[in-house]
């Protein structure tokens, strides 16, 4: 599941063509899909993937909110979408809340503005290497 995410959120970042972009948001879609279906067999109604506590799978999803909260605003769809996926939307929720994440994640802000920045640096490159 999160071996899918990541490929297909840089495939909906800085794909060539709309259609990839497209194509890689619909990719990051499934995975999210899943990763719900997964919070609902492994939590036992807890309130995180391992239960009670926040285990490996919490840490390493939730290590990506940031970027996934940047990416709803850069591609203006909405990826934890409370209607969608509730389990997985209130467990990223629960995890921002948490005094560690406050500490640890980057701020979303910051996050789009970096973003919108590196887009820009990328479509230049790639126009330099065309043009030649």
């Amino acid at each position: 599941m999160l071996l899918q995410l990541v490929p297909s959120w840089k495939q909906a970042f800085s794909g060539k063509t709309g259609e990839e972009k497209a194509e890689g948001m619909r990719h990051m879609l499934v995975a999210v899909d899943a990763l719900e279906a997964a919070m609902e067999e492994w939590s036992k109604g807890k309130p995180f993937f391992g239960g009670d506590a926040v285990g490996f799978l919490d840490v390493a999803l939730g290590g990506l909110l940031s970027w996934l909260h940047g990416t709803e605003e850069l591609c203006g769809a909405k990826i934890l979408d409370a209607a969608k996926t509730p389990l997985l939307s209130a467990w990223a929720r629960r995890f921002g809340e948490m005094d560690a994440a406050k500490v640890a994640l980057p701020d979303v802000c910051k996050l789009v503005e970096f973003a919108k920045m590196r887009r820009v640096q990328l479509e230049a490159a790639m126009a330099a290497t065309t043009v030649k």
